[in-house]
């Protein structure tokens, strides 16, 4: 499978990057993209035994629970986790939400400069995934509503289901490969 590259100017690079069809062409499983997401969620509650030393009022918790520690954490394991993101990221490429660039990088962080780039690639909501953090790119995407910037380990499946676009660096989709293969 051919995704073609796309430069920082919107144009096409003229070059395509051969993608893995094990990442890239699964099927699209609902029922298990559905249990990922809400294991990622029903995890990172308020409630739940890692944030213990808060105050149970907050967040949805309760005062008296019945049990010690009520259990609210959902397991899916490594397995599962790999095939609803291959799931995730072919059912984004199909869309043609996911939109690769050869770099993608600013020089300060300015966000009029962040704002002007991803006005030439036409997205408004949009995940940017680079395969390393880049400081001047997260201070310049802070200030915006609908733009977050993520490296490939930091990546979930709630952010990549909420935002209308994916933009991907080309060494970003090579890591992400090497990981979900």
């Amino acid at each position: 499978m051919k995704v073609s590259v796309m430069n920082d100017a919107g144009s096409k690079a003229g070059t395509d990057i051969e993608v893995s069809d094990v990442t890239f062409a699964a099927d699209f499983n609902e029922s298990l993209v559905h249990q990922v997401v809400v294991a990622f969620q029903a995890n990172a509650r308020m409630g739940t035994r890692a944030q213990k030393n808060r105050s149970a009022v907050r967040g949805g918790g309760k005062v008296f629970p019945s049990s010690p520690l009520e259990n609210v954490t959902h397991k899916v394991n490594r397995k599962m986790h790999r095939a609803g993101m291959r799931s995730i990221f072919s059912e984004l490429l199909r869309q043609e939400r996911i939109v690769a660039v050869e770099s993608f990088t600013l020089d300060s962080p300015k966000t009029k400069a962040l704002v002007a780039k991803l006005t030439a690639l036409g997205a408004a909501d949009v995940l940017i995934i680079t395969d390393s953090v880049d400081q001047n790119l997260q201070l310049s995407a802070r200030n915006l509503h609908k733009v977050d910037v993520r490296d490939v380990s930091t990546i979930d499946p709630v952010c990549l289901i909420g935002h209308e676009k994916v933009i991907m660096t080309v060494p970003a989709i090579k890591r992400l490969q090497e990981m979900l293969a």
